[in-house]
């Protein structure tokens, strides 16, 4: 963490005192080219010097008025706020740009208007967003010096990772993307790009089309001058998923801050943002209240990694660690061994084992899915205390690859991203594998955990490949007497697989590379 000193270039001015006269008014903002942004301001009359926030929209039609109560809210709070449809969303002018170039000039055009309208002179300035006003405002915090402070709920780092992890295609994120954009106005940049990805073409284009509009591409800009970010996101979020948002985060050095949820893609922050009792967005409020009024609120204090653990229900059980480093504090390594003469199943287990080999067909989808319903509604189930339950004797064996462990002795404490290492020869020129890691009781129900797509490139026909693979960051408790389960299959309606028709996979674990599962626990 950063002293204050470091943290506050500019010093901050008394807090205006919180104010109910702050008149609502709809405003159209001059935006690049021309353009003109629908909003709405909720400015103070009087010249007192305040703190502001402007808040971009989320990938929606719905724009601004996502964020109607929660600015309303800060400004009863003495801020001056402004909430704007970013260019083709709603009712503003433009097209789409996704995070690009014109996006990031109208952020700026944004605040001059606010600036501008203040009677009083602006003390300091934050930028906050949901999904895409996420990464919007970081991606204008790190081109205009006049931000102060950032909160990204429900947010990306690395916008390439999560459309191409690990050379697999995320059909669901631009397909969610494109159906949730309505009947908004994407640019035709924006809908090639997004037409490459879904038809497998021009991938290197889209990957530099995706790292113009990556937070991780600018971590030097925001690092330089230690601009305060808070980041928020969900366990099991298949639009953005945790692990290139945590690759960001870690390459902070300023205050920062991540609240982890159980949940997907902007479910966690939902309630708050229709102005009841949240977590996320309460501490959304305590970031701007600390390092743009200046309050010793104790936000930089709890620790850098907020988490709250699956599934402890009753009451929420939320974790702080230090930073993120401090998430896992050993590592349990469990072997892939091959099936007893008994068995189906390979099995998990502390001794190494090499030699075996486990063959599966290709290119056909198990019950073993990522999500079941993608994006959002697992995900809210997920928060009403109802995950998604699995029977794991309903995987088919012909075309997924299963490990199990013994029952637990005691609770295990996973935190963190498991890694796996499995070598397997594929029959096809190219192959994907999907590894998902399961929580299973003893009546073989099962409740999944974290997962993980592969995709190995070209030229692979015959030729052993060796993966390793960082599965999606968790923070789980494994009950007594469950065990863990890993299976890999090779198909999954979130991922584009590359696999033939008809192929094979031999699945093994050569005595060079033995194959392993590291669990991380805390």
């Amino acid at each position: 963490m950063a002293t204050p000193a470091v943290a506050e270039p500019r010093p901050s001015a008394p807090a205006a005192p919180a104010s109910a006269a702050a008149p609502f008014q709809l405003v159209k903002i001059p935006g690049v080219n021309g353009d003109k942004l629908d909003g709405a301001a909720w400015i103070h009359p009087d010249d007192a010097p305040r703190p502001a926030i402007v808040l971009p929209s989320p990938w929606t039609q719905v724009g601004w008025h996502t964020y109607a109560v929660m600015a309303t809210k800060y400004a009863l709070s003495g801020y001056n706020v402004l909430a704007y449809s970013a260019r083709g969303f709603g009712s503003s002018e433009g097209e789409v740009d996704a995070g690009g170039p014109l996006d990031v000039q109208d952020g700026s055009k944004a605040l001059d208007y606010l600036i501008a309208h203040a009677p009083g002179r602006t003390t300091k300035v934050g930028f906050a967003g949901l999904s895409y006003g996420s990464g919007l405002s970081q991606l204008i915090a790190a081109h205009d010096s006049r931000v102060d402070a950032v909160a990204a709920l429900s947010t990306w780092g690395d916008l390439g990772e999560s459309f191409y992890e690990n050379r697999t295609r995320h059909l669901g994120s631009v397909r969610a993307l494109k159906l949730v954009a309505g009947n908004a106005r994407l640019s035709a940049r924006t809908r090639q790009e997004f037409a490459d990805l879904l038809a497998n073409r021009n991938i290197p284009q889209a990957l530099a089309w995706a790292k113009q509009r990556s937070p991780q591409t600018y971590v030097k800009q925001l690092n330089k001058r230690k601009v305060p970010v808070l980041y928020a996101q969900a366990w099991h979020e298949t639009l953005f998923p945790a692990n290139q948002s945590l690759k960001t985060f870690n390459a902070l050095t300023g205050p920062k801050r991540i609240d982890l949820s159980v949940g997907d893609h902007a479910g966690p922050e939902m309630t708050g943002l229709g102005g009841l009792p949240n977590h996320v967005t309460h501490d959304a409020k305590r970031w701007f209240d600390r390092f743009l009024k200046g309050e010793r609120n104790g936000i930089d204090t709890e620790g850098q990694v907020n988490s709250q653990v699956m599934w402890k229900y009753w009451p929420w059980l939320r974790e702080t660690r230090p930073a993120w480093g401090a998430f896992t504090e050993r590592t349990q390594r469990l072997n892939l061994a091959a099936p007893g003469r008994e068995r189906t199943d390979g099995v998990l287990r502390a001794a190494p084992s090499t030699g075996w080999r486990m063959p599966i067909t290709s290119g056909k989808d198990t019950t073993a899915s990522v999500a079941g319903k993608i994006v959002f509604v697992a995900g809210y189930a997920e928060m009403a205390g109802l995950p998604k339950t699995y029977r794991t004797d309903t995987i088919s064996r012909e075309n997924a690859a299963v490990w199990t462990g013994a029952p637990l002795e005691a609770t295990t404490r996973l935190r963190g991203a498991p890694r796996l290492r499995l070598t397997y020869t594929p029959t096809t020129a190219r192959s994907t594998i999907i590894a998902h890691l399961f929580d299973v009781d003893a009546r073989g129900k099962a409740h999944i955990i974290t997962h993980a797509p592969f995709t190995a490139p070209e030229g692979g026909a015959g030729r052993p490949v060796t993966a390793d693979i960082a599965l999606q960051a968790a923070a789980y408790d494994v009950p007594q007497g469950h065990r863990l389960m890993l299976v890999v299959d090779t198909k999954d309606p979130l991922y584009g697989d590359a696999n033939g028709a008809g192929g094979t996979l031999t699945l093994g674990s050569p005595q060079a590379a033995p194959s392993y599962l590291d669990v991380p626990t805390g």
